[in-house]
Parts: C-alpha cells; structure tokens; sequence
C-alpha cells in the first residue's frame, strides 16, 4: 500500500522534500495581528510562472519553518493557495497544493475531534481546537487543473486550518478570549526561540 499520496493520488515513493522546495526560496512568514491574515484572499485566475514560482517558494518555506501546511497569505501574498506535506493519524504523508480551494465537511458520519493544533502565524503557541475528523477540499493546481483531496484525522485538521487562512481566519478565532489569551502568552515566551531555529534551518541546503 502506498504510504504517500501527491495532490491526492497514490505514490509509490516520493522524495523526502517535494521537489518544488529545491527551486524556491525562503520566504517571511507573516504573524497574527498582521492585515493580511486577517481577510480573505482574492480568487486565483491567472495560472502561469509566477504562481509556480510562488508554489515553490512556499514549499521552500514550509520546511524551513517546520510546518504541515502554509497559506499564501503567511507569506504575505493576498492570494487563495496553500500548500501541505501532512500525515495522516496513520502516518501516511500527503503533499501537494490547492489553489482556490472550497472545504466541504460531511454532513454524516462526523465526529469533532478537539486536539492541539499550532500556526506558523503564531510561533510557539499550541491549543486544542475542534475540528471535524474528516474533510474534503476541492479546488485547482498550479496549472488550473480541477483537483479533491479528501483527508481524516490529523490530515484533516491542516485541510481545514489552511482553507481557513485563505478565508482570513487563524485558529485563534475559533478560541474563547481566555484561550487565546493564553495562546498569546505562548507565543511570547517561545517566539524568539522559534525563529532563532528558523533562521538556522533557513542556511540549510534543501535535499530532495
């Protein structure tokens, strides 16, 4: 059984970084309180080099700030895209990138899972948030092609975290003011630590 799915399809190996990160490059990551994360992003329509090159800088990114998934609009870009390389709960991998993309939650069988969940917006700071166990994100690729991704437990949660980004919404929002309170305080104790660990990952040649 193949262990790693790409844009949704079975793969029967697959490099240790996607190979889009070899060609980008390092890009800032934007944090909450910034504009940008807190609006929607406009829709994708031209689908050609720059959104390629922004795929791949994106993905460059996401390793170096060791995440599961990345909207465009943590790179400060006001574009509807993220990318993911995601496990599920039963440590299948998934990789890829959906442009435009429209979360659909099914309306039987659900079940909320309340379990931590981080941000790379918000450096440091861990919280249980509920989210379905399951989900699935229709949308395009780069190239305009029509594109599902259908995820379950911890894969799930990053379909839904990042879709939500591309709405203008960062996990805090769907915390109590109390919660938040504390992810805030998280974040400010372990901000400098996260990207002291960044910076020097950022000097790191990216091996596929």
């Amino acid at each position: 059984m193949p262990r790693v799915f790409v844009q949704g399809r079975p793969a029967d190996h697959y490099p240790r970084h996607a190979p889009e990160a070899l060609r980008g490059a390092v890009r800032r990551v934007t944090e909450v309180g910034e504009e940008i994360l807190h609006k929607p992003c406009r829709d994708v329509t031209e689908f050609g080099p720059d959104l390629a090159a922004l795929v791949d800088d994106m993905f460059r990114t996401l390793y170096v700030a060791e995440g599961a998934g990345l909207a465009a609009n943590q790179v400060g870009v006001d574009l509807r895209l993220f990318v993911y390389d995601c496990p599920d709960d039963h440590g299948v991998r998934h990789v890829g990138h959906i442009v435009n993309p429209v979360l659909e939650t099914p309306t039987s069988g659900r079940r909320l899972l309340d379990e931590d969940e981080g941000c790379l917006s918000v450096p440091g700071a861990v919280m249980a948030v509920a989210r379905p166990d399951r989900a699935v994100v229709r949308g395009q690729d780069r190239g305009g092609r029509p594109v599902a991704v259908e995820g379950t437990g911890y894969f799930a949660r990053c379909l839904a975290h990042e879709t939500d980004h591309t709405n203008g919404h960062i996990y805090l929002d769907r915390l109590s003011k109390r919660e938040k309170k504390d992810a805030l305080r998280q974040m400010a104790d372990r901000r400098d630590e996260v990207f002291t660990r960044r910076a020097a990952r950022a000097e790191e040649p990216i091996r596929a």
